[in-house]
């Protein structure tokens, strides 16, 4: 009995595809090499020499893991995929700042259902801008094919960041102590946290839906421009501040919003009060309220509500650290206070 011949692109699996995607990505991905990047694109393992970094006398390295959340699925609505990647590197990067380390390499996986050598090299293209801009090696990554877990078109994004700080230099939060003071850098939107609740305001709400491609009055452009705005990065305003002021806690504002972030950094025994009049919210936030008729209070522990990262210092050198933070081209407010407590975010 003869027997048809399956390939493994007939199952849906192009490594023809594959291997072009690799070849148009490298020439990215070679930008971002530092000087301890030992290995070429293409390596099973990424290698980094620490040597290469001077002296510490005691470093520790610190991780972490993330993705961009359905904020994908706008990039895939609106058929823009070149600075996802720098969303996911830049909030890869906040997260293992709020610990005082700076980042040394980068490495992402990307899935998707039927590969498209044209989207991952722009994704590629943004992974490799955000690594650059904040001197981190793009050494490894993942790209794979999975018919059938993924409906054509769509895709998934994560990935993984190592830094490194000297140990007596970590920032962990245990000094903070009631009469500190939060200064609040600004955020670019909505960075890339709370897309699910937008969308569903915004998009998927029948009649009332907006167009992606609509130009919003309220918020002065379109859906897709401002729901795309790229993840703020604060490494390269926050590290060199760690030098000059005492700071002793810090705050990536992501998923759970204030209510949730700030008492990750907070001692047992200390609350924070924020005062919501102390910055400008921007007006897609209001937007996204009004529409859904969602609570305040649900609007601060599921977005960023224009704060992006936060840092918290004795009282006395918050007007100094907010005019540093400016004069490096941030946006700083001093928008609140420890004081004794249970462990609690008030917002007032």
């Amino acid at each position: 009995m003869s027997q048809e011949r399956i390939t493994y692109k007939d199952a849906g699996v192009d490594i023809d595809a594959a291997n072009e995607a690799v070849q148009r990505m490298r020439e990215h991905i070679r930008t971002t090499f530092t000087p301890g990047v030992l290995t070429d694109v293409g390596s099973f393992g990424g290698m980094f020499a620490l040597s290469s970094l001077g002296a510490y006398q005691n470093p520790v390295l610190v991780s972490s893991i993330d993705g961009v959340g359905t904020k994908l699925k706008v990039a895939i609505l609106s058929g823009k995929h070149d600075t996802i990647g720098k969303d996911l590197v830049n909030h890869c990067v906040n997260d293992i700042l709020v610990q005082g380390a700076r980042p040394l390499f980068f490495l992402d996986y990307f899935a998707t259902g039927k590969l498209s050598p044209a989207v991952v090299v722009d994704v590629v293209k943004g992974l490799s801008e955000g690594c650059r801009e904040a001197g981190c090696a793009l050494i490894g990554g993942e790209t794979a094919e999975m018919p059938g877990l993924y409906a054509e078109g769509d895709y998934d994004l994560a990935g993984t960041i190592v830094g490194i700080v000297e140990r007596s230099k970590i920032v962990n939060g245990l000094t903070i102590e009631p009469g500190d003071t939060l200064v609040g850098l600004a955020s670019s939107g909505l960075h890339t946290n709370g897309y699910s609740l937008a969308r569903r305001i915004l998009l998927d709400s029948g009649d009332s839906s907006f167009s992606l491609f609509e130009h919003i009055p309220a918020i002065g452009r379109t859906l897709s421009e401002e729901l795309l705005a790229t993840h703020r990065c604060y490494a390269n305003a926050v590290l060199p501040a760690l030098e000059e002021f005492e700071i002793k806690g810090m705050a990536h504002i992501t998923g759970g919003g204030f209510y949730d972030n700030i008492p990750r950094i907070l001692p047992p025994t200390c609350s924070v009060t924020i005062e919501r009049r102390t910055w400008p919210v921007p007006p897609i936030f209001s937007l996204i309220q009004e529409r859904g008729n969602v609570p305040e209070p649900e609007m601060y522990r599921t977005f960023n509500m224009g704060i992006g990262y936060v840092l918290v210092v004795p009282a006395e050198q918050a007007p100094a650290l907010a005019h540093r933070m400016n004069a490096v081209g941030e946006s700083a407010y001093i928008i609140g206070n420890v004081h004794r407590g249970v462990h609690e975010v008030d917002i007032v």
